[in-house]
């Protein structure tokens, strides 16, 4: 027999735009000339799922929001603070997932006096209450429903770690020489009779399209890929970012919106093929008879089955060795000057990494692991590889397991011991020391390995 991993249980969805105001500071990139947004291409959008086995049980909250990634870890724990305090729930029942959009607004208060930068705060205020609204709109709707996954492929990801012509660095671009991971985990969610609620997607792959020549606010082929899946369904579509860490569309670093909107569709639509694979709810694919004509024939059919009605959760932290690393004082000192205005900008970046990770050698990174029925849902803050995900699924099959980049929280990279060695962004951007990323990728084995027995 076969069957798609499922849940059954009280099950709520609901969206809000987070869209900012155009003139809000947006600056993404070194290599951009200006500093405010100038337009929307598409709208942002925060999507949550409430997930609970009983209705007197405290939810777990998952929720996807189309921005880019954290500067400031007090910003976070702030905003997600006060979710948890507005909503009544422990820090281990909710993950704020972020798209990872390289076009959106800026996120680190510390940017208020930059162009545009009186809108943050306010803007992050806006975030928490649209996300509060969510959270309750998603439990007053919330009813029994079934929420089944499974996987298939998209090609819109490719490896971007190219080496340089007759040079040691490795640029941050297309490499069609190696292979990249293609899964793609779809969800839906079924209420008892037989409608579709919601779809998750879970992809890796950057949101990189849109770059420095775009002066537009936009969710990059986040966007099309849900209106495309939201129109066919006509309910809403949370979208979790993958293990991106080497990933992104082969082109890519442009001003063009019609090309984010090309890469979202071809999600879009490989994503609306494993929906039409997937079996009606709570049914599985069992042998049924051999009928015997011109060849012995297996005839196979849909039988009715029970679903998981489990839920479970671990949150832990995992000490990650940090390299040796500037002080805090000393990335400040440098900032103030520096006259290069990309460098600047890597200093201001590496100055939010240090006051995250503190100034000791060691530093504890969250870890969320839930058991949502027969699938292993895993959040953690930081841009892991994909031999995160490649792993973590393996020591898990037969069950789905959705792996998620940039949750509650944001530092640097994770990348592979043996690169290392290399001239590489991921390695100098990360804080991280050799051996994090297959710390975190351990830990996650083990702990979702006992969570799912």
């Amino acid at each position: 027999m076969t069957y798609d991993s499922s849940f059954t249980g009280i099950i709520g969805v609901a969206q809000e735009d987070i869209t900012p105001p155009v003139g809000i500071y947006a600056r993404n990139w070194g290599a951009a000339t200006h500093d405010v947004a100038e337009g929307v291409h598409r709208p942002l959008k925060l999507t949550c799922i409430a997930l609970k086995e009983a209705e007197q049980d405290k939810p777990l909250v998952l929720i996807s929001a189309d921005l880019g990634w954290w500067k400031s870890a007090a910003d976070e724990k702030e905003l997600r603070g006060a979710i948890l305090e507005a909503l009544q729930l422990e820090a281990s029942h909710l993950m704020f997932c972020l798209s990872h959009t390289h076009a959106g607004p800026g996120l680190f208060s510390e940017d208020v006096a930059k162009p545009g930068g009186e809108y943050i705060i306010p803007y992050l205020k806006y975030i928490k209450d649209k996300a509060i609204l969510a959270i309750q709109a998603a439990l007053s709707s919330a009813d029994i429903s079934t929420l089944s996954w499974r996987y298939g492929k998209c090609d819109l990801a490719t490896n971007r770690d190219l080496p340089e012509d007759k040079g040691e660095r490795l640029l941050v671009g297309f490499n069609p020489d190696r292979q990249a991971d293609d899964t793609l985990l779809v969800g839906r969610i079924t209420n008892s009779e037989g409608k579709t609620t919601g779809t998750i997607v879970n992809y890796a792959c950057h949101p990189t399209t849109l770059a420095w020549d775009n002066r537009l606010i936009s969710p990059d082929y986040v966007g099309a890929m849900r209106e495309l899946l939201e129109d066919h369904t006509g309910a809403p579509c949370l979208f979790l970012q993958g293990a991106s860490g080497e990933l992104a569309p082969s082109e890519q670093y442009s001003g063009d919106c019609q090309l984010a909107d090309g890469y979202g569709r071809q999600l879009g639509y490989a994503a609306l093929g494993v929906l039409e694979a997937m079996y009606p709810a709570n049914y599985q694919l069992k042998l049924d008879q051999v009928v015997e004509s011109g060849a012995p024939l297996a005839v196979w059919k849909k039988y009715a089955r029970v679903a998981s009605t489990q839920l479970g959760l671990q949150m832990m932290n995992i000490p990650l060795a940090l390299k040796e690393l500037p002080s805090l004082a000393e990335i400040e000192s440098q900032w103030r000057e520096c006259k290069d205005h990309v460098l600047k900008e890597r200093l201001w970046r590496m100055r939010g990494i240090r006051k995250t990770v503190g100034d000791g050698d060691v530093s504890m990174m969250p870890l969320w692991v839930w058991r949502v029925g027969e699938a292993c849902l895993v959040g953690q803050p930081n841009e892991a590889y994909s031999y995160f995900q490649q792993q973590v699924r393996e020591a898990l099959s037969p069950n789905a397991v959705a792996i998620m980049n940039i949750v509650n929280g944001y530092a640097g990279y994770l990348p592979p011991r043996e690169l290392y060695a290399k001239n590489m962004y991921a390695v100098w951007q990360t804080p991280f020391a050799s051996g994090a990323l297959e710390q975190l990728t351990a830990t996650t084995i083990a702990a979702a390995k006992e969570l799912m027995k």
